[in-house]
């Protein structure tokens, strides 16, 4: 998990411990966003274009791990998963879903989840 400039590393045995993990951390790191843009001399980012935070999963193996997916936290508190982790694609949510249980669908049903078509560019 990267917030700002801090890093935590957590490992756990079973994807279900780490996504439940995940959700709680994003819910709190996104009830902290300030909604503010921020201004800099050749461009104004809004908060929904900010990442305010990201959790990262990877995984089972350390090394080379097959699985990589997150949620990206914006300045605005809105929360975003995705699959991958230099190309990420965007899980789009069912209706009436949260991006945590698109995730977590994602991640557990054996197949890839239906994903967006457009990708938030610059995302970091």
């Amino acid at each position: 998990m990267r917030a700002g400039p801090k890093v935590e590393r957590s490992r756990f045995d079973r994807l279900e411990d780490a996504l439940d993990a995940l959700e709680t951390r994003a819910r709190e790191l996104a009830g902290d966003a300030t909604g503010q843009a921020v201004d800099v001399k050749f461009r104004r980012f809004e908060p929904e274009e900010q990442v305010l935070a990201r959790i990262e999963l990877a995984g089972p193996e350390r090394l080379l791990p097959k699985v990589r997916a997150g949620v990206d936290i914006h300045g605005d508190g809105s929360t975003e998963a995705y699959l991958g982790r230099v190309k990420r694609d965007i899980v789009a949510p069912r209706k009436g879903d949260t991006p945590y249980r698109a995730l977590r669908r994602a991640l557990t049903s054996g197949g890839r989840a239906p994903r967006d078509q457009a990708r938030r560019g610059g995302a970091g």
